[in-house]
C-alpha cells in the first residue's frame, strides 16, 4: 500500500510495471470508517490517497516497486504533491508485517542518497484499506484527455518511461 500523493497518476505508473497484476486506489490512515472521495478531500477525515499493489514476486520484487515508489513523488514535501495540498496527499508506506516494515525502512534508508536528510514518508502499520469509488479506478486509462491528466499525470508517466522503459508492459 503506497501513498505518493494523487492516487490516479500512481496507479498508473505502478499498473504499467511488468509483474503488476492488480492495482486499486482508495484511502487508509484516518479516522473516519468508509469516507467518501469529498469527505477525504477536506482533510478531516485524516485519510491519504493511496493505491494497493498486488504483484507476481517471480516477475517484479519489492525492491523495484519501492524504486518506483521513491522516483514518482517527492518525499520530502510534507502534504503536498506539486499543487496538491492537504494531508490526503501526503507520502506514506503501510507496512502488512515486519518484513515489509525493514524493507520499507531500508529502502527509505537508501532514498537519502536520492533525496537526502529531509524525508517525511511515513511507514506505519496497514490499516483498513477504503476502496475508492469506481469512477476513480484506473482513471488516467479511462481519461487520458482530463486536465488534470494532461497538466500533471501524463508528464510524469513520460518520465517514468523514459526511465524505466525495461520495466513496463
Amino acid at each position: 500500500y503506497f501513498a505518493t500523493g494523487c492516487f490516479w497518476g500512481a496507479e498508473r505508473r505502478f499498473w504499467q510495471m511488468e509483474g503488476v497484476v492488480e492495482t486499486s486506489v482508495g484511502y487508509m490512515g484516518g479516522i473516519r470508517p468508509n469516507p467518501s472521495y469529498e469527505q477525504v478531500c477536506t482533510g478531516v477525515t485524516g485519510h491519504a490517497e493511496m493505491v494497493k499493489v498486488v504483484f507476481d514476486p517471480s516477475k517484479v520484487s519489492y525492491l523495484r516497486l519501492l524504486q518506483e515508489f521513491w522516483t514518482m513523488h517527492d518525499p520530502t514535501s510534507l502534504n503536498q504533491q506539486g499543487g496538491d495540498i492537504g494531508t490526503q496527499y501526503r507520502s506514506a508506506m503501510f507496512y502488512e508485517n515486519d518484513e515489509q516494515r525493514v524493507l520499507f525502512e531500508a529502502a527509505r534508508d537508501r532514498a537519502v542518497e536520492l533525496w537526502g536528510p529531509a524525508i517525511v514518508t511515513e511507514i506505519v502499520p496497514v490499516e483498513t484499506f477504503w476502496m475508492g469509488e469506481e469512477y476513480h479506478q484506473d482513471f488516467f486509462a479511462k481519461n487520458p484527455n482530463q486536465g488534470y491528466c494532461n497538466a500533471v499525470v501524463a508528464p510524469k508517466m513520460a518520465k517514468v518511461r523514459a526511465k524505466f522503459t525495461e520495466f513496463l508492459r
